[in-house]
């Protein structure tokens, strides 16, 4: 005898690998790895350490 399936589940089942599948498409194409938003995180704070240390005045300073 055949197995008896239940229609809905497996067509929900064939969505769920199908969304998968397209997600890690998504993820390959535009996804960064943990390891690239670190530099990427890094590197910008040294940015603005750099501008902030070349700064002529002070942005608190309520000078016109």
């Amino acid at each position: 005898m055949a197995e008896i399936i239940n229609l809905r589940m497996a067509r929900k089942a064939k969505a769920r690998t199908e969304a998968e599948k397209q997600a890690q498409a998504n993820r390959a194409l535009h996804g960064q790895s943990k390891g690239q938003r670190a530099i990427a995180k890094a590197e910008k704070a040294r940015a603005e350490r750099l501008l902030d240390g070349v700064r002529r005045e002070d942005p608190d300073d309520p000078q016109p």
